[in-house]
This record gives structure tokens, C-alpha cells and sequence, in this order.
């Protein structure tokens, strides 16, 4: 059986035959071809004469859709959840701010508030 739907870019398709899940991740038709990428993250191109034969169907994106795209966290998936809070992102800047108004280490002293090494001069500098 060959198949009648249209490759549309970003849609899922199965093969029928091997249960393959897949999505036309390019679509070029100046060249005749479809770029298809696989769940298991393969990426083929085939060209559009050959699409029309494949014994495919359109489907729903998978429930975990993740799998070719190499998504790793909750986060890349558009959700909102995220254990990072506002005050979070603002330290960083509040260190430099603090740093730039002089609420450093006293002088003669590094960060961790012990001593610094005393300099002496070059033979040549004296």
C-alpha cells in the first residue's frame, strides 16, 4: 500500500509495516526530497518519488516526543516547572554590585579573608 498523505514539516508519521515512529524534520522540493529523523534520533533523506511509496500513516507526535531531539530536561519541554527562583538569578550581580562599591576583602587580605602574600621587588626594580 502506498501512502497518499503529504509530508508536512514536523509531523509524525509510522511506518505500517515496521512500526517506526518518525517526523519530516526538512522538506525541499526544489530538490525532490524529504529529510526524515527517526525516534531512535536517525536522520535519512529520501526523495519525494520514494515518499509516495512508503506504507506510512500520519500519527500523533509520541507522548515522550523527546527521543530524536536529544531533549535531557523537564525544562527544554516548554513546562513551566523549574527549581530555580527569581533571587536565584540575581545573585550573581548582586556579588559584582557589592564587589564594584567596595564591600570586598579588607586590604591586605584575599577573598576567604586571610593574608596576602607580601611582594618584594625585583632585583632589578631596586
Amino acid at each position: 500500500m502506498t501512502t497518499e498523505a503529504d509530508p508536512v514539516l514536523r509531523n509524525w508519521y509510522q511506518h505500517l509495516d515496521k512500526g517506526q515512529k518518525f517526523r519530516v524534520v526538512a522538506l525541499n522540493e526544489d530538490e525532490g526530497s524529504v529529510d526524515i529523523q527517526y525516534f531512535d534520533g536517525d536522520v535519512e533523506e529520501i526523495g519525494l518519488d520514494s515518499w509516495y511509496e512508503l506504507d506510512i500513516e500520519p500519527i500523533e507526535a509520541p507522548e515522550n516526543w523527546s527521543g530524536p531531539v536529544d531533549v535531557a530536561e523537564v525544562d527544554d519541554l516548554g513546562t513551566q516547572i523549574t527549581d530555580t527562583n527569581s533571587d536565584d538569578w540575581a545573585a550573581p550581580w548582586q556579588e559584582i554590585k557589592s564587589e564594584e562599591q567596595g564591600a570586598g576583602p579588607e586590604e591586605g587580605e584575599d577573598d576567604w579573608g586571610e593574608g596576602r602574600p607580601r611582594e618584594e621587588p625585583w632585583e632589578g626594580e631596586l
